[in-house]
């Protein structure tokens, strides 16, 4: 971004951004993008060591303040934290970048570790997207990015609860989308397909192709405020033109079939 680029974002969004999963992979390359347009951040995530470093680099290289904030999602507790802590800045921007997934078949499901995945993808998006919706549009400006996936769109075999909270961001963002705009609040689902980070050693994955994060961080921050939905990189938008024209019970049956090759043997 240009100066003036730099300064009409940061009058539309304020002078802080709060970003979840900062401390890798798609999290990370937001927070990077933001501190290169000259928002200060507060960067939360899991792993401590991590953001403490993350958040020196980017004072050190963008003259930013950067707030580091470890917390687990999938504590009940963890967004009212978040909320509190940042209680006394002029936030304006919510990335809630922090997730994870499962893969394989729904009857060998481990219930804590679906749980744990629910409270993640859906209940702290909820918690923290409410709380800094109310607070954008009593100040009618601000912006909310929501990471949705391409599984999201579909029923998804061999990720069937995942892709279901993929969906449960989509439907929450595209509602927002329109519901918040006439108050001033910019509200955008990114829908990665495939991306080279943590996730996929977690969700016990292999990709053939993948996007990096940075791919995906750029063409979000770009969206935001045009969009209501972007599938960031190439891959993504190969997946979604021939996913997309196909009627949904084909797009489910496709979908199990990639996601069957990209689990069948899993990363160890």
């Amino acid at each position: 971004m240009n100066t003036s680029q730099k300064n009409s974002f940061i009058t539309r969004y304020g002078q802080w951004a709060v970003v979840t999963g900062a401390s890798s992979g798609i999290g990370q390359a937001m927070a990077k993008e933001l501190a290169q347009a000259g928002l200060n951040l507060v960067l939360v995530a899991r792993r401590e060591s991590e953001l403490a470093r993350l958040a020196q680099d980017l004072s050190r290289e963008h003259g930013v303040q950067a707030h580091a904030l470890a917390c687990d999602l999938a504590e009940t507790n963890s967004a009212n934290r978040i909320i509190a802590e940042t209680e006394h800045l002029e936030v304006g921007l919510l990335v809630a970048a922090a997730g994870f997934g499962t893969s394989g078949e729904f009857l060998q499901a481990n219930l804590d570790e679906e749980m744990a995945m629910l409270d993640v993808n859906c209940r702290a998006v909820l918690v923290l997207t409410l709380h800094y919706a109310q607070r954008f549009a009593k100040i009618g400006r601000g912006g909310i990015v929501l990471f949705g996936s391409l599984v999201g769109f579909q029923g998804t075999p061999h990720a069937a609860h995942y892709a279901a909270t993929k969906a449960y961001v989509q439907t929450l963002g595209e509602a927002l989308h329109c519901e918040l705009a006439p108050k001033g609040v910019d509200v955008l689902v990114s829908a990665p397909g495939p991306v080279h980070s943590g996730f996929a050693a977690r969700a016990r994955m292999v990709l053939s192709m993948a996007e990096k994060p940075e791919t995906v961080a750029r063409a979000t921050t770009r969206a935001l405020g045009k969009k209501m939905t972007v599938t960031p990189g190439l891959v993504s938008k190969l997946l979604t033109w021939s996913l997309m024209t196909a009627p949904r019970s084909l797009r489910v049956g496709l979908m199990g079939k990639i996601m069957g090759n990209m689990t069948r043997n899993p990363a160890k």
